[in-house]
């Protein structure tokens, strides 16, 4: 059984979700009605998947959903919306979220949506959005919950932060005192590790993410004797 945590600022629809979900099997372990409390009671619970209303009165669904993923590492978290605007969803996906679900979908789906976060990993999109770029760009950056960037290692944060910012391949490798080769296997990986295969993918992949910004300034990088290292 499913453990859940219900987060929306409306009593009458936490009332009819944990109803539904209760006859169909999982288990409402608490209610919240804006998203402090639902840090709180997920901080406190560690429930295994929190389904979010985007739109709460003070801390809204995503800011719950960062804190809720300080709070509860394990928990997945699934956004709840009436909203499909594609900003929207890639913030959710790029704050961590496990799937974006639309209000006016089937009791149905939001059963098949809890099911997968919980079990698959792969980032969950409502059956009714049908923006086919939203869709590409998810499935081509791969984004989960969590994000493949804490997969990363902490030479390939900087080096696909550099890529990002349009350095290439020669510069990245003065930059961070490696050999070009070096520079070349940690691209190599990156595309392995995040399913992109292109250097725009990769770029893009690193702005949703808030990688760009990950590298520190060279000073603090370079050897002192100037000489490549390995990394």
């Amino acid at each position: 059984m499913i453990r859940l945590l219900l987060a929306d600022d409306h009593r009458l629809v936490r009332e009819g979700l944990r109803a539904l979900l209760e006859r169909a099997g999982f288990e409402v372990v608490a209610e919240a009605g804006d998203g402090q409390a639902a840090v709180e009671l997920a901080a406190k619970l560690n429930p295994e998947v929190a389904i979010l209303d985007l739109a709460m009165p003070g801390l809204n669904g995503l800011g719950a959903l960062e804190e809720i993923r300080k709070a509860s590492p394990k928990t997945k978290v699934l956004m709840l919306s009436m909203f499909d605007d594609e900003l929207y969803v890639l913030k959710a996906a790029q704050a961590g979220a496990a799937g974006y679900l639309l209000k006016d979908s089937s009791a149905e789906e939001l059963c098949e949506a809890i099911e997968a976060v919980r079990k698959h990993g792969r980032f969950y999109l409502s059956r009714r959005i049908t923006n086919a770029r939203l869709r590409r760009l998810i499935e081509e950056e791969g984004l989960k919950e969590g994000g493949k960037g804490e997969l990363l290692t902490p030479r390939e944060r900087e080096v696909l932060a550099l890529i990002a910012r349009g350095l290439k391949s020669g510069e990245i490798a003065r930059q961070l005192g490696l050999s070009p080769k070096t520079v070349a296997a940690h691209r190599a990986k990156l595309m392995a590790k995040l399913g992109v295969h292109t250097t725009a993918g990769l770029v893009r992949y690193a702005i949703l993410k808030g990688l760009d910004h990950d590298c520190d300034p060279p000073a603090t990088r370079a050897g002192g004797d100037g000489r490549p290292r390995s990394g």
